[in-house]
């Protein structure tokens, strides 16, 4: 029986390929000295600029905007690690959100079922809320939270847990939904049900030893959980 869920955003309610590559892009070019400067920096975070991907195990996919910066910082002498995440969180909240799914429905959807819906992110909270606004969507959520609103980031179940004590809710009650290992060990750690989509990097193999369930995208959300809400 399921009375809420909370959503992890980039690779989940948007989808990470179409919204993180070109960002990513612009952001090296903006920072790099030069061409093969840029490359560099690219090959740190693991982004490959030619084809705009990202390697699995890059730390854009779901590590902090602290992490990206340590990544990038060897290459950016003089520029402190802090200077650097505070330059990728401004850029973040400027990004294009591409939904994986029509949103605004699918919500509107899963709260008129009698559901809580929560955020719980490793970007910082400025940008998720400014994406989320940017689609309308705010509202629709009954916690947000980012790796800096005071929970802690993702592996930790510290939103997860937020999110259950803010609604009140049974953890076990709870779904969390990613796209990442990150989410699905921090809902699991929180004693959550974990739901694995597959609009991120990481494939269905890589995702299903750690998922009650892999969809494909959060689309399929309504009808799987039709049959676990209260």
């Amino acid at each position: 029986m399921i009375d809420g869920v909370i959503f992890d955003k980039d690779g989940t309610l948007f989808d990470f390929r179409r919204s993180w590559g070109g960002w990513a892009e612009t952001l090296l070019k903006t920072l790099a000295r030069d061409p093969e400067h840029a490359t560099a920096m690219a090959d740190a975070i693991g982004y490959d600029l030619p084809t705009k991907t990202f390697a699995a195990d890059s730390p854009v996919i779901a590590a902090t905007a602290n992490d990206i910066a340590a990544a990038l910082a060897p290459h950016l002498p003089g520029q402190t690690v802090a200077g650097i995440a505070q330059h990728i969180n401004a850029a973040a909240a400027h990004a294009v959100m591409v939904p994986a799914v029509p949103l605004r429905p699918l919500l509107q959807s899963l709260r008129a079922s009698g559901l809580r819906i929560g955020l719980a992110t490793n970007d910082t909270e400025v940008p998720a809320r400014a994406h989320l606004a940017a689609h309308d969507l705010t509202e629709l959520f009954d916690f947000i939270a980012g790796y800096d609103s005071g929970h802690g980031a993702k592996p930790g179940p510290g939103m997860c847990l937020a999110f259950a004590h803010a609604t009140g809710l049974d953890p076990a009650r709870i779904a969390m939904v990613g796209d990442s290992l990150h989410d699905l060990h921090a809902g699991r750690a929180a004693g959550m049900l974990c739901i694995a989509v597959l609009t991120g990097i990481a494939t269905e193999d890589d995702l299903a030893p750690h998922a009650d369930v892999v969809l494909p995208d959060i689309g399929a959300l309504t009808g799987w959980l039709a049959g676990h809400a209260a």
